[in-house]
């Protein structure tokens, strides 16, 4: 059977630390930073780890 391929969109979003986490950006990084609170910009500039329910569907996707 064929090898599967990694999910591009997937690999560019995710990424799996060495003891199996899922990590994922922040959403709400992109714009209108300037009139978002600092406190709440350097909370949301830390990656957060993945659900398992959504990092099983991940793992797939990543060919992990």
């Amino acid at each position: 059977m064929p090898k599967q391929k990694t999910h591009s969109g997937a690999k560019k979003r995710f990424k799996v630390t060495g003891s199996g986490k899922v990590m994922k950006q922040s959403a709400g990084m992109r714009h209108n930073l300037e009139r978002k609170p600092s406190t709440l910009t350097r909370r949301l500039n830390q990656e957060q780890v993945l659900a398992p329910q959504d990092a099983k569907v991940i793992k797939k996707l990543l060919g992990k």
